[in-house]
C-alpha cells in the first residue's frame, strides 16, 4: 500500500511512495507525530538522480525488516534536496561540522523539535569497510533515545547553539566594498596554484566542472589581458570536452569525474551543469573563436532542448546516472546507457568502422569502466581524422544507443536552474544564429511567469506538469531567474523581461537582504528552521548571494538605480573577504566583481527593428567581451528600458551608445568600431 509520499509531486519522493517505510514529507505534522509518540525523527535527504540514494533505498528502505524497525521506533521524513534546498543546507552544515564531510543520501536523526543529534550519509545493509550497518545505526540511536534521552537532548542543544552562533557579518569588510584590482589578481594567483597543469581543472579527484571560476578567468582576461587566465580556461575546457565527462555521442555533460583525468564520470546529467557549461563554452568562443568551444556550446544547448525540455516549455532537472542494463534481469547499473565494449562497437559498425571508432573514442579490450566497458572520449589524435567517417560513426552509434533502456528523468522544473538555462540558450542562440534556441529560452521564461510567479511577484521554486509546487523560492531562484530574464531582454530587445527581473530583485532587497549588505538564502517570511541558511560560496551552482549581486549590478546598469547598485556593491564585500582565501569556491562572486570593476559597460543600441544596420550593431554589442556588459535594444523614441531613454539615431542611421561610470562615449554607427571599444 502506498505511503504518504504518493500525494507528493517530487519525482524523488514518488520513487519512495511504495516503500514499506511509513514515510512523511517534511511538514509540521510529521514533527507533531514524533512528539505525540515520543520518538525521534529520521530525516533522509536525497534527489532523484543520486546513485547512492537509489542504492540505499533498494538495500534498506525496500527491506521489510528495516522498515518495521523504522516504523516502530521513528517518524521517517523524506526530503528532496532540490525542492527544499533550505532544509538540506541547514542539516548539511551540521553534518559537515560534525563529521568533516557530507553527501547524499544524507541521514540525520532529529528530536521532535527538529534539532539534530546524530549524522551520516549512506549506510550499508550490513557492516562494510569499517562502516556500521544501517540496522546497527537504528538500534544504536533507538537505545540512546530510550536510555540516555537527557544526554541526547544536551548534544542536540549544543549543535543548534553552535549553528545559531555562526554569522558571516564579521567576514564583511567594514566599508562593505567590492574587491580592488590587486585583490582580484590575488585570487588569480590562488587559482594558478591549484590549477592542474597536466589535466586541466582544479584540485584532484573527484573533479567537478569549475564553471563559475572559468567565467571569472574569462572576464579577468578580458579586463587585464592576462594570458595565464585564458590558458587555464582553454586547457580545462578542452580536457572536459574531450574526456568522458562529455557525452561524445549525444552532447551534454555529466555531473563530475571520479578521477583527476576527466575519464570516468558520475553519469547523472544535471540541467544546471549543462546550462552553466553551455554559457562558458559560448563565452570562450566569443573570446577566442575556438571551433571546439563553438561545437560544445551548440551541442550542449541542443542536448538541453532535446532531452530536458518539458511539454510546458520548461526544462527538467536531471537524467539519472543509472539505467536498466538490458539483460532482462531488471538490474539498474550506473553508466549502462553510455559505455561501450569493442564487441558492441563491432555489432553496430562492422569490423573496420569499429576499429576506427575504437581508436577515435579510446575504446579498449581492458576498458576504462566496469566489466571491460569504456567511457567514450575524443582525444586530440595525431594526424588528420576523417571527419565525415567520424560523423557517420557517431550517428550510427547514437541511433543504436537510442535502442537501449533510457535513464530516468526527473521532470520537475526548478526556477533557478531554468533561469541559468534561459541565459545560456538566449546567448548561444544569438551568437550562432539559432533563433530556435532563443525561442526555447523565451518559452521557459513564459512558463516561469505563468506558473512559478504569483500576483505579488513571489516565486515558487518548483513545478511539475504545469502545476506549481508548494515550496517557496529561495534566494538563488530570484537571482538566477533575474539573471536569465536580463540576458533574454538583452538578446531579444523585449524590455518586459527586464521589468520582471526588477520585480524579483525588489523581493531580494525586501526579503533576503540585511542593512549591512549580507544576504540570506531564505526569505524573511519563510518557514523558520533551526538556523536561517546563509552561504555565499558556490556549490554546483552560483551562490544565491553572489548571483543576486550580479543581477542587481546588471539591473542597475540598465536602469541607473543607485539603490540596486549600492546593494550589489555591499553584497560584493563578501568576495573581498573570501576571494583571496578560497577563490575556487567564490568564482561567481569574483566574476561579478570583474564586472563591477569594469563598469560594467552599458550599451544602448537604437534603430528600426530588423534593419540590417541595427542587427549588426546589436550583434557586435552582444559579442563584446567587456566583463558583464549590459545591452539594451530598442527603436528610436521607445524607452522601455531607461538605458534607451533619449538615444536618437545618428544622421538617420542606427547607433550604439557606450557608457561607463556615468560617462557616455560618442555614439557610433559602425559595428567594427563598437567591437573595438568592447574588446570583442
Amino acid at each position: 500500500m502506498p505511503n504518504r509520499l504518493a500525494q507528493e509531486t517530487s519525482p524523488y519522493l514518488l520513487q519512495h511512495a511504495d516503500n514499506p517505510v511509513d514515510w512523511w514529507p517534511w511538514s509540521a505534522d510529521a514533527f507533531e507525530e514524533a512528539r505525540r509518540r515520543g520518538v525521534p525523527v529520521l530525516l533522509s535527504v536525497g534527489y532523484s538522480s543520486c546513485h547512492w540514494c537509489h542504492v540505499m533505498a533498494h538495500e534498506s528502505f525496500e527491506d521489510q525488516a528495516t522498515a518495521a524497525l523504522l516504523n516502530e521506533h521513528f517518524v521517517a521524513v523524506k526530503v528532496d534536496r532540490e525542492e527544499r534546498p533550505d532544509v538540506d543546507a541547514v542539516y548539511m552544515e551540521a553534518v559537515q561540522a560534525a563529521t568533516g564531510q557530507g553527501g547524499w543520501p544524507m541521514t540525520v536523526f532529529l528530536t521532535p523539535d527538529a534539532e539534530p543529534f546524530y549524522f551520516g550519509t549512506y549506510f550499508p545493509p550490513e557492516p562494510r569497510h569499517g562502516m556500521p550497518s544501517f540496522g546497527q545505526i537504528l538500534e544504536g540511536v533507538r537505545s540512546a533515545w530510550t536510555d540516555r534521552r537527557e544526554e541526547v537532548g544536551e548534544v542536540a542543544g549544543r549543535i543548534v547553539a553552535d549553528l545559531a552562533g555562526r554569522s558571516l557579518t564579521e567576514s564583511l569588510p567594514a566599508d562593505r566594498r567590492p574587491p580592488r584590482p590587486e585583490e582580484l589578481h590575488g585570487a588569480l594567483m590562488g587559482l594558478t596554484r591549484e590549477f592542474d597543469a597536466v589535466h586541466g581543472g582544479f584540485g584532484g579527484a573527484p573533479k567537478f566542472p569549475p564553471s563559475m571560476v572559468l567565467e571569472f578567468l574569462l572576464r579577468h582576461h578580458a579586463r587585464t589581458g592576462s594570458a595565464g587566465a585564458l590558458e587555464m580556461v582553454q586547457a580545462t575546457c578542452s580536457a572536459m570536452a574531450r574526456g568522458g565527462l562529455y557525452d561524445q555521442l549525444g552532447g551534454g555533460f555529466a555531473r563530475y569525474a571520479v578521477d583527476a583525468t576527466w575519464t570516468v564520470p558520475h553519469f547523472e546529467k544535471m540541467l544546471y551543469d549543462n546550462a552553466l557549461l553551455c554559457r562558458t563554452y559560448a563565452h570562450l568562443w566569443r573570446s577566442t573563436g575556438s571551433d571546439l568551444a563553438r561545437r560544445i556550446a551548440v551541442e550542449t544547448a541542443d542536448f538541453m532542448v532535446r532531452e530536458l525540455r518539458t511539454d510546458q516549455g520548461g526544462f527538467a532537472s536531471a537524467l539519472d546516472a543509472d539505467s536498466d542494463d538490458g539483460s532482462g534481469s531488471g538490474r539498474h547499473v550506473e553508466g549502462a546507457y553510455y559505455v561501450w565494449t569493442p564487441e558492441q562497437l563491432r555489432a553496430v559498425l562492422g569490423e573496420k568502422d569499429a576499429e576506427f571508432a575504437a581508436a577515435c573514442f579510446g575504446v579498449t579490450e581492458e576498458g576504462t569502466f566496469e566489466e571491460g566497458a569504456s567511457v567514450l572520449q575524443l582525444p586530440d589524435l595525431e594526424g588528420p581524422v576523417d571527419a565525415e567517417r567520424l560523423a557517420s560513426v557517431k550517428q550510427r552509434l547514437l541511433a543504436a544507443r537510442e535502442e537501449r533502456p533510457r535513464p530516468g528523468r526527473d521532470d520537475k522544473v526548478v526556477a533557478s536552474w531554468n533561469g541559468l538555462a534561459i541565459a545560456a540558450l538566449a546567448e548561444t542562440g544569438a551568437y550562432f544564429d539559432r533563433p530556435d534556441l532563443i525561442q526555447a529560452a523565451t518559452d521557459a521564461a513564459d512558463l516561469l511567469v505563468r506558473v512559478h510567479m504569483d500576483w505579488q511577484a513571489r516565486l515558487h521554486r518548483t513545478s511539475r506538469d504545469g502545476t506549481p509546487g508548494a515550496n517557496s523560492g529561495v534566494l538563488e531562484d530570484y537571482a538566477d531567474v533575474a539573471e536569465g530574464f536580463l540576458t533574454l531582454a538583452s538578446v531579444t530587445g523585449e524590455g518586459v523581461w527586464a521589468e520582471f527581473a526588477g520585480f524579483f530583485l525588489d523581493t531580494v532587497l525586501l526579503q533576503f537582504t540585511t542593512e549591512d549588505g549580507a544576504l540570506y538564502d531564505t526569505a524573511a517570511d519563510a518557514e523558520a528552521l533551526i538556523r536561517r541558511p546563509q552561504d555565499p560560496t558556490d556549490n554546483a551552482t552560483p551562490s544565491g548571494w553572489t548571483a543576486a549581486a550580479g543581477a542587481l549590478l546588471s539591473y542597475a546598469a540598465l536602469t541607473g538605480s543607485d539603490l540596486h547598485r549600492g546593494a550589489a556593491e555591499r553584497a560584493l564585500g563578501i568576495v573581498t573577504a573570501l576571494g583571496g582565501r578560497a577563490p575556487r569556491f567564490i568564482g561567481w562572486g569574483l566574476a561579478v566583481a570583474e564586472a563591477a570593476l569594469d563598469g560594467p559597460r552599458e550599451i544602448a543600441v537604437v534603430g528600426p527593428q530588423g534593419d540590417p544596420a541595427t542587427v549588426a550593431l546589436h550583434r557586435a554589442a552582444l559579442l563584446g567581451t567587456a566583463p558583464g556588459a549590459v545591452v539594451a535594444l530598442g527603436e528610436p523614441g521607445v524607452d522601455e528600458v531607461p538605458l534607451l531613454k533619449d538615444r536618437p539615431l545618428v544622421d538617420g542611421r542606427p547607433a550604439a551608445y557606450v557608457c561607463r561610470h556615468f560617462t557616455c562615449e560618442r555614439p557610433t554607427t559602425e559595428p567594427e568600431e563598437l567591437t573595438e571599444r568592447l574588446g570583442g
